[in-house]
């Protein structure tokens, strides 16, 4: 039964980040200047590293994964490759929801309502 809880939280955590994934584009094209090339695939490989860094390293390590996520930010803005649209309240919230529980199944194998 646990096993099968923490599969259900792998699963809400997935579809929380298709769901806010949704309307997050990363484009590309023929740079005019070197560095924006690097910038947009940094950006990409740093906020994941970051992310996972998040996740699992212990706790005296976890500023590396903001660390990360910060470079990776950081990237993103400077080679103005990624495209966001709007998105609605309800899929912020229908996200924000899976993510949380996901997590709660995943590391907890219960709900903390």
């Amino acid at each position: 039964m646990r096993f099968l809880l923490k599969l259900i939280g792998l699963a809400l955590l997935l579809a929380s980040i298709y769901f806010l994934g949704q309307n997050i584009y990363f484009t590309t094209n023929v740079y005019p200047y070197w560095w924006r090339g690097i910038a947009a695939d940094g950006s990409i490989l740093f906020i994941t590293s970051g992310i996972l860094m998040l996740f699992v390293l212990p706790r005296q390590n976890k500023a590396l994964g903001w660390a990360g996520l910060g470079i990776g930010i950081l990237l993103v803005f400077l080679s103005s490759r990624a495209i966001l649209n709007p998105t609605s309240l309800w899929q912020f919230f229908l996200s924000v929801a899976c993510f949380i529980g996901g997590y709660q199944l995943l590391s907890t194998g219960r709900l903390k309502i």
